[in-house]
């Protein structure tokens, strides 16, 4: 015992060695960027392929995590610690830190995504795409609440009949059409007002929130009245044939739209309102039966948003300076850990955490390859993406000789807190970036099994030490 706190002594002393260690450490934990860059800007492995790498990558680094910076921390509360320190205080400060962790990544990540981050990883792009369908799904409901007849589609048909729903803007003056014109389509105005003629005599305005054209979905009837455009109007439109289509899938619909039709031509001119509450309920309703959106976004998506955000290439760069901060940190704060358990004068390759090591080397090498295939595919040069994640690399070693610079002048409560929180950060960079890109590429079973391998690789890693 006094040999190990003579030894903690000796290892708690600033060393630039040490420091020398805990730098290449870390670059060998990175080097694994710019390999993985390299590959994917070569060739284009196939959406399995990545996505069995990326789940394998998930689950080396959550072993990682797991094994050194959690499990020492809670073996210390039945096992004697060397550290000298209270090893309650030290496990508080694990799980505050790691919440803390958590809850700081996702909301810088939040802020970096907005000014177009979310472009450096498949999953982070996808979920954008998604929360803007969903928005636009939301909006589209709202609007096709206010048509009595439609909330008859059933919940399962929801999301298609959002989907049958087509955007169209009409200029000052444009005709939506005709007074004799075929009724083959329905019109939910969204903004703007539309005039309405009969004989070429107005007599009636339509503002937003309002249906032109109801009952030619039921009848096919021809247009009573012209509609003209009152300024620049944005509407919705819904064609007959899509409309029948619903028809003849939902048997719902189909009597509902019967038994509309077989109602006097009077009645079925009159836009009724339903109150607040059906159509808060009805909205709702709806709202849980679309589904998540978990399709790759469209060329043409991602065309649109990386025109949207000009500051795409900083927020990439700073997304993925973010996914590596943390990791970075832990090295050299493992390494004066183990320095400072270590018996006897220690050497270089004895007191490697091998299992932190390789898991993160694991981890970042699909990371980069998968990011690096879709910049390249937004039109970015080899030579520009390469040299961000060399960049990334030398700064990932200066985060290693950092953390283990700070160890050496913070008590071991603090560092268990910092070490906590880089954990807590990493865990939610796994669970919301690499595994749900994983399932996207390659289902989950491909993502679960190759989960589970890079978990048992980082395991076996264990051996070495």
């Amino acid at each position: 015992m006094i040999h190990t706190i003579l030894n903690s002594e000796v290892a708690a002393s600033f060393s630039w060695e040490y420091f020398a260690w805990a730098l290449l450490l870390g670059g060998i934990s990175a080097i694994s960027l710019p390999l993985g860059s390299a590959l994917g800007l070569m060739v284009t492995p196939r959406p399995k392929v990545t996505a069995a790498l990326t789940a394998f990558g998930g689950g080396a680094l959550f072993c990682a995590l797991a094994i050194e910076l959690v499990a020492p921390t809670a073996s210390a509360l039945t096992e004697p610690a060397q550290h000298g320190h209270n090893p309650h205080d030290a496990m508080y400060g694990l799980l505050s830190g790691m919440l803390g962790g958590g809850i700081l990544f996702f909301m810088l990540d939040q802020i970096i995504n907005a000014h177009g981050g979310f472009l450096r990883k498949t999953a982070s792009t996808i979920a954008y795409m998604s929360m803007r369908r969903k928005q636009r799904d939301e909006k589209v409901l709202r609007q096709l609440s206010a048509v009595s007849i439609l909330r008859e589609v059933p919940l399962s048909g929801v999301n298609k009949l959002v989907n049958l729903v087509r955007p169209r803007t009409f200029e000052t003056g444009e005709k939506l059409f005709e007074q004799g014109d075929a009724g083959d389509a329905l019109y939910f105005i969204v903004d703007g007002r539309i005039g309405l003629e009969e004989n070429g005599k107005h007599f009636k305005d339509l503002e937003p929130g309002t249906v032109v054209g109801e009952i030619a979905l039921l009848t096919g009837a021809t247009r009573t009245a012209t509609a003209k455009a009152i300024g620049r109007v944005q509407t919705l439109s819904l064609h007959k044939q899509d409309f029948d289509s619903l028809r003849h899938e939902f048997s719902e619909l189909d009597t509902a739209a019967r038994t509309l039709a077989q109602s006097r031509m009077a009645e079925l001119k009159q836009h009724h309102d339903a109150t607040a509450h059906q159509v808060t309920q009805w909205i709702e309703e709806a709202r849980l039966a679309i589904e998540a959106g978990a399709e790759l976004p469209t060329e043409g998506e991602l065309k649109k948003a990386k025109e949207e955000h000009s500051g795409a290439p900083l927020a990439i760069w700073l997304g993925i300076l973010l996914d590596g901060i943390p990791e970075s940190f832990v090295i050299g704060a493992t390494l004066l850990g183990v320095l400072v358990a270590y018996h006897g004068e220690p050497a270089l390759l004895s007191v490697i955490p091998y299992t932190l090591i390789a898991g993160l080397f694991l981890s970042n090498f699909p990371e980069a390859m998968s990011s690096s295939i879709g910049m390249r595919s937004q039109g970015w040069g080899r030579g520009r993406i390469l040299f961000m994640w060399v960049v990334l690399m030398v700064m990932t070693a200066a985060g290693a000789g950092l953390g283990y610079a700070a160890g050496e002048y913070l008590d071991h409560t603090t560092m268990v807190t910092i070490e906590g929180m880089a954990a807590g950060a990493m865990l939610t960079m796994i669970a919301s970036a690499m595994i749900p890109e994983a399932v996207h590429l390659g289902g989950a079973s491909v993502a679960g099994l190759s989960t589970l391998a890079g978990f048992v690789a980082s395991v076996a890693f264990k051996m070495l030490e």
